[in-house]
This record gives structure tokens, C-alpha cells and sequence, in this order.
């Protein structure tokens, strides 16, 4: 049984991303949904779990999945996540994300992005308009390097398990010309060897902006989900220093999963 954790503060973003969730996985089988609130105070607990048990009728409403409603009292939400994670060995974390203040500033102060950079289980971040149409194509972006030892595939092939969709591979590298190294040819067919049973496409694009680049691929190809490692790829860890990206991931519809290494 797979156990996916949904950390909410019932604010609009956080039940979007439970809604979302919650579409996502409607018609899956053996999965324990947790939803998850940590509160401060002790007079907290009982609204706390009232309104947890509110958002749990709405997404009874929307699947027929088992959803468990767990309120704990702490003073670091990270800390909090992390030990209900590893105590339930959860396979991932669905997260909510806003875009409504500025990119830097929101990544340094988000709990997502915290979550996300302490690697300890696949997250899912929800871009706060977000909504379920489906997961037809998936893409994975890769540096290429390594890719047998940098790759994690048991969480990316749990999520193309789920959905059978069309998946796409993306490399970003303003030094690809009319063809691929032989160094790139090489790491190619291993990454082909590790997901031969999803047949995936590969794309790689000579420009030098990589935000933008992923951007124009995810709206070409509508591609409904993006993967990213965090540790190994360029892709989150320099949203940190870019404070002029066109806040892809936050305007965006298309949710990010940030598998650990």
C-alpha cells in the first residue's frame, strides 16, 4: 500500500494541492492518504481537527481513497512532516506552492522548497492555480551525467506505473549543435535501458536559458507533470539566485515532482 501525506494550514493553496491530489489519485488502489496539520498551542488542536475532518469530507466526495486526519502539536512544521514521513514510510509528499509574492523571497521562506531541499522523500508541488485535467505526458529533465548513479527510478516509475503516460526526457545544454557528444549519446542509452518499459522521447535543446526552455517545452508538448532532482540538477537549486525567471513553476499550471536522489 502506498502512503502519500498531504500537509495542509487550510489556506486556499494548501487545499488545492489536497484537491488535487485527491483527483490525481481517484481510481488507484491500496493508497492511505494522510492529511496533516501541525498547530502551536494547545487550544489549537480541537479546530484543528474539526477542520481537518471538513477537508476530509470534501475529498471523500471527490475518490474513493482512505483518507486518515492526524493534527500534532510542534513549533517546526519541517520536523513535524519529516517525522510523520519516516515513521509511516510515505512514498510522497503533496505540497502546495504560492506565487503571489516574489520568486526569491517565497523559495527562501516556503516550508515546500525547505522540504524539498532536505531530501527525504519525493514531493509533489502544486503551483497554486493548478487544476487536474489528467496525466498524459510526463517529463524529466536530466544534466545527462552519471545517470545511472544520479537517477532515482523506483519514485519516477511509481508515478509512471500509476498513469501509463507518454514520457518525455529533456536535457537543456547551450553547447548541443547539429550532434550530441559521444559522451551524450552514451548516457542516452543507459537512461533508455533504465525505462525501456515506458518507451521514452528524448530532447535535447541547445539554449542557454533553461527556464525558458522548459517552460516552451511543458506548453508544446503539454506536458501535465514535470520531474526534477533537486541535488543533481541545476533546475530548483538556481531558482534560489533568479529573482527575474518568469516564475515557471509558480504561474504555471503544471506541477513539479522533486525526487530524491
Amino acid at each position: 500500500m502506498k502512503t502519500i501525506v498531504i500537509p495542509t494550514d487550510f489556506s486556499a493553496t494548501a487545499n488545492n494541492a489536497a484537491h488535487y491530489a485527491a483527483e490525481m489519485l481517484a481510481g488507484q488502489y491500496d493508497i492511505n492518504v494522510i492529511l496533516y496539520h501541525v498547530y502551536e498551542k494547545d487550544g489549537h488542536q480541537v479546530a484543528a481537527d474539526e477542520s481537518l475532518e471538513r477537508l476530509k469530507k470534501e475529498l471523500e466526495a471527490v475518490a474513493a481513497l482512505k483518507f486518515e486526519c492526524m493534527s500534532v502539536k510542534g513549533d517546526d512544521v519541517i520536523d513535524e512532516i519529516e517525522r510523520v514521513v519516516r515513521h509511516r514510510q510515505a512514498n510522497f509528499v503533496v505540497m502546495g506552492i504560492s506565487g503571489k509574492s516574489a520568486l526569491a523571497q517565497v523559495f527562501m521562506g516556503s516550508n515546500t522548497l525547505k522540504f524539498v531541499k532536505n531530501n527525504i522523500c519525493p514531493v509533489l508541488i502544486i503551483p497554486a492555480e493548478a487544476k487536474f485535467t489528467g496525466i498524459k505526458n510526463v517529463a524529466l529533465t536530466s544534466d545527462f551525467k552519471n545517470v545511472r548513479l544520479t537517477t532515482p527510478t523506483t519514485p519516477i516509475k511509481s508515478m509512471l506505473e500509476m498513469f501509463r503516460p507518454h514520457f518525455h526526457i529533456i536535457n537543456v545544454d547551450s553547447l548541443h549543435y547539429v550532434a550530441l557528444t559521444d559522451e551524450y549519446r552514451s548516457q542516452r542509452e543507459e537512461m533508455a535501458k533504465m525505462f525501456s518499459e515506458f518507451d521514452p522521447e528524448f530532447y535535447f535543446i541547445g539554449l542557454n536559458d533553461f527556464h525558458e526552455a522548459i517552460d516552451q517545452f511543458t506548453k508544446d508538448k503539454e506536458i501535465d507533470l514535470l520531474i526534477t532532482v533537486p541535488r543533481k540538477h541545476s533546475f530548483l537549486s538556481s531558482l534560489y539566485k533568479r529573482s527575474h525567471t518568469k516564475e515557471m513553476v509558480y504561474q504555471s499550471r503544471v506541477p513539479i515532482l522533486a525526487t530524491q536522489e
